[in-house]
């Protein structure tokens, strides 16, 4: 684990996305709130702001920090039957949060794929990804293709 005892606590977010690829059937289900298991897009949102939380627990190395704000949220596009996750985390401390924003659309994806599996299994989870991030020594970070 790197030594982060040195560096100062600074004001630090970062925001990841992930999309998961529904299919027709899923989606709409999905979009209508009429799975089975409920309301798949507040399970989502919940399931990664707990990922985030989680996120020391679960990624070896990685330093658990005290988080100021976890913000989760699916965006259904109906062009491409897709949700798209966006996750951004907060903190005042001495590391990132890039991996707890990354967690969150993790866990926030697989969580969504368990409310529809038993509709469709040809469900794909794509393109995790640093959206941005700011704070830290190493400055800022905005991805420029999204």
């Amino acid at each position: 684990m790197v030594d982060v005892s040195e560096k100062g606590r600074t004001c630090r977010s970062a925001t990841a996305s992930a999309t998961v690829q529904l299919g027709s059937k899923a989606f709409g289900l999905v979009h209508d709130n009429q799975l089975v298991k409920g309301d798949a897009l507040s399970v989502a949102r919940l399931a990664g702001i707990m990922g985030a939380k989680q996120t020391a627990a679960l990624i070896p190395l990685c330093h658990p920090l005290f988080l100021d704000h976890v913000a989760v949220s699916v965006e259904l596009q109906k062009d491409g039957q897709t949700a798209v996750i966006t996750a951004t985390c907060r903190t005042s401390g001495p590391t990132g949060v890039e991996m707890e924003a990354l967690t969150a659309v993790s866990v926030a994806a697989l969580a969504l794929y368990d409310m529809c599996k038993a509709v469709s299994r040809d469900i794909i989870i794509t393109d995790v990804k640093l959206l941005s991030k700011a704070g830290g020594q190493r400055g800022d970070y905005q991805r420029h293709h999204t």
